[in-house]
């Protein structure tokens, strides 16, 4: 479960991606889940690798990422997966990565 911190990110993440994508009610709650999916398996793994080094992280991190795009495929339309991936591609910082 995933900290009131935490939470509050995978929310504002949420609000600003899914203001660009124009998300309908259920693909917005989709996408939160996703969100906080992803976000946790990111915490799990900096919990349970506390000296891990940040290419560790990254490298981690692809499949997080892998599986995180396989569940919004799922319910998102062509365009907005469109929209999407461009957005995953700047949102690296919310996922605990700079590089």
């Amino acid at each position: 479960m995933l900290n009131a911190e935490a939470k509050e990110a995978v929310v504002a993440e949420l609000k600003r991606i899914g203001g660009s994508l124009n998300l309908s009610e259920a693909q917005k709650s989709q996408l939160q889940t996703a969100l906080e999916n992803a976000r946790e398996k990111l915490d799990e793994i900096r919990k349970s690798n506390p000296d891990i080094t940040k290419a560790d992280v990254i490298e981690k991190l692809r499949s997080v990422r892998v599986t995180a795009r396989e569940r919004v495929v799922k319910f998102l339309t062509p365009d907005q997966l469109t929209k999407w991936d461009a957005e995953v591609a700047r949102a690296k910082t919310f996922l605990g990565i700079n590089a």
